[in-house]
């Protein structure tokens, strides 16, 4: 039996309704695969800049599946209240280039512990007595840590 009408008409469109949805479901896992992607270069980005800008016990923790707010955590040390707003400054500058813009920004003026939310990443710029007091890749101990240098560009 041959559909005719309306009834081959509805068949038509929930064919191409469906196809559409399986498109844009395979579209957002590309672009979900790819903006993890973008996390993790940027991520990597930002502790390649710290290290330029002498900020010294970097490290960049992989937090998917752990916490539901970031993806990565760049953490660093800082030298100087002005070193470290400097840093700061310039992975917010070079976020754009990424793709991120930063979402949250604390501790700037009192430059003890700054942090950047750029939402999949989140980084952390601590001067050396908040570094030890906090030890956050202690509290993240169950975190992958990535090796960031392996990733630098020499």
């Amino acid at each position: 039996m041959y559909l005719q009408g309306a009834g081959r008409l509805k068949c038509v469109l929930r064919l191409e309704l469906y196809e559409f949805f399986e498109s844009e479901v395979k579209r957002k896992s590309n672009l979900s695969k790819q903006a993890k992607n973008e996390a993790k270069s940027f991520a990597v980005a930002a502790a390649n800049l710290a290290r330029g800008r002498h900020c010294t016990d970097i490290a960049v923790l992989d937090l998917k599946g752990l916490s539901p707010a970031t993806d990565y955590f760049v953490i660093a040390t800082g030298t100087s209240d002005r070193q470290m707003r400097t840093v700061a400054d310039e992975i917010r500058e070079s976020a754009g280039g990424y793709g991120f813009a930063v979402f949250g920004r604390a501790g700037y003026e009192q430059a003890r512990w700054i942090l950047l939310d750029f939402i999949d990443v989140v980084v952390h710029i601590f001067d050396e007595e908040y570094r030890e007091y906090y030890e956050l890749e202690y509290l993240w101990g169950d975190a992958r840590r990535i090796n960031w240098q392996r990733f630098s560009k020499k």
